[in-house]
């Protein structure tokens, strides 16, 4: 039943997930939370997030910024990015994720999302049908509602990697 929320795959940061390899098994378009994913809460775009855009432009993929919050908020940081978005989105319900999909241009096989939170990000796009990557958060401050949200997550994300350690137990030695 917890399997539901359990990423695809889990890394330290949005900024150390090899966009490469997944463009070489077909991802052709990144779905990004934005707060505590990119940048802390409430923060602007700074150098790295510019860079990871230019970067995954480069690479061909196309990318959409996708948040439960308000316009201003989301609009400002997709222009410094140069990104599409989605605000107000209602993760984690489909709908949102089909949205982004629609205006990348990409099917669920082609689509990796990118976000801190089990029960909104990565719940969501499990529900969708696309690749997750669930981040840690970049900045320990965040809204009470998010702070209780974790306490949750700390269990999911306890029995995720007790999964995974065993999956590589299991593995034949070369």
């Amino acid at each position: 039943m917890l399997k539901r929320f359990y990423p695809g795959k889990y890394t330290a940061s949005a900024y150390e997930i090899p966009y490469g390899d997944f463009y070489k098994k077909g991802v052709r378009g990144v779905i990004f939370d934005v707060d505590n994913t990119l940048v802390p809460h409430g923060a602007p775009a700074d150098d790295r997030a510019r860079a990871l855009f230019k970067e995954l432009r480069e690479m061909g993929m196309r990318t959409c910024l996708m948040s439960n919050n308000k316009e201003p908020r989301v609009a400002s940081f997709a222009g410094e990015v140069g990104s599409g978005y989605l605000f107000k989105s209602g993760k984690p319900r489909r709908r949102g994720y089909e949205r982004a999909m629609s205006q990348m241009g990409t099917t669920r096989e082609t689509t990796l999302f990118v976000g801190d939170q089990i029960f909104t990000d990565i719940y969501g796009a499990n529900r969708a049908g696309i690749r997750s990557v669930l981040v840690r958060p970049i900045h320990p401050r965040e809204e009470i509602q998010i702070v209780l949200k974790r306490i949750p997550e700390r269990l999911i994300l306890w029995l995720y990697k007790r999964e995974q350690k065993k999956k590589r137990n299991l593995r034949p030695k070369a």
